[in-house]
């Protein structure tokens, strides 16, 4: 059984992916082939180079991705995400979807053509890079004459991509509506319509996947918060742990590490 893991977008929350995928694996679960966007691009491509979970936290507690963001007033954005090359390029030196050791598949978004994009052959890093350039904070990532912009705008969960390809899917959501009782202020009526249309299109592909995990407890980070990745690794570990205790996914145990079916 070929098994599909999908890694949904949500800034510092897609460190939650890491916890989830160790929970996976410790149970014998072992992806075939991945699809990831923003955040889940970023460590869907160091997963499939060969990276353990514990080794990825660990890059992320090391790496001061702030310092490494320049101005880009003008640019149709504030900040420019381009010197990230380098520093992904330490971990992924040859820099392509070829060196991957599980097949990776990660889209953005064309902001001028208003379609998604999907990358995976050629060239790795500025494709990855593109699908996590949130618009309004990050200038649109110019790539092969394309103005490219976070692929979850379009698509923060790409299942479809990878459906024909594998026989049961896992999809990893980091992002849970937060439920409030009322709301109050001109900026959080618009920032959660912006959200409810984000998660509206997403409902449509959970229904797509075999298995969706989302820990709800991510209710309590911030897309931006770095400071707490331990505890986002944490939260996605322990609550899938629990999901595979109680869920009789747990008949993948061996079917999934069957590399000849």
């Amino acid at each position: 059984m070929k098994i599909g893991l999908v890694l949904s977008g949500g800034g510092a929350r897609g460190i939650s992916h890491l916890g989830v995928v160790k929970a996976l694996m410790e149970h014998g679960i072992t992806p075939h082939i991945i699809s990831g966007t923003s955040s889940g691009a970023v460590f869907g491509a160091l997963l499939a180079y060969g990276y353990t979970p514990d080794e990825i936290l660990d890059i992320v507690t090391k790496v001061s991705i702030v310092r490494q963001l320049r101005p880009a007033i003008g640019s149709g954005g504030l900040l420019r995400i381009n010197r990230l090359e380098d520093t992904i390029r330490t971990y992924i030196p040859e820099d392509s979807f070829e060196s991957l050791k599980i097949p990776l598949v990660v889209n953005a978004t064309d902001v001028c053509a208003g379609e998604l994009v999907y990358y995976r052959e050629g060239e790795l890093i500025r494709p990855v890079l593109a699908s996590c350039c949130l618009p309004g904070l990050f200038a649109p990532y110019e790539y092969q004459g394309r103005q490219l912009v976070d692929g979850g705008v379009l698509n923060n969960l790409p299942v479809e991509v990878i459906e024909e390809e594998a026989d049961f899917i896992i999809g990893v959501h980091c992002n849970p509506f937060p439920v409030k009782d009322t709301v109050c202020s001109t900026r959080e009526v618009l920032f959660r319509s912006l959200l409810l249309a984000v998660h509206n299109r997403n409902k449509e592909r959970f229904v797509r996947c075999h298995l969706l995990i989302e820990p709800p407890l991510l209710r309590d980070y911030q897309v931006f918060d770095m400071r707490n990745s331990k505890a986002m690794f944490d939260v996605g570990y322990d609550y899938t742990r629990q999901l595979l205790q109680e869920s009789p996914v747990l008949a993948l145990n061996h079917a999934s590490s069957d590399t000849s079916e």
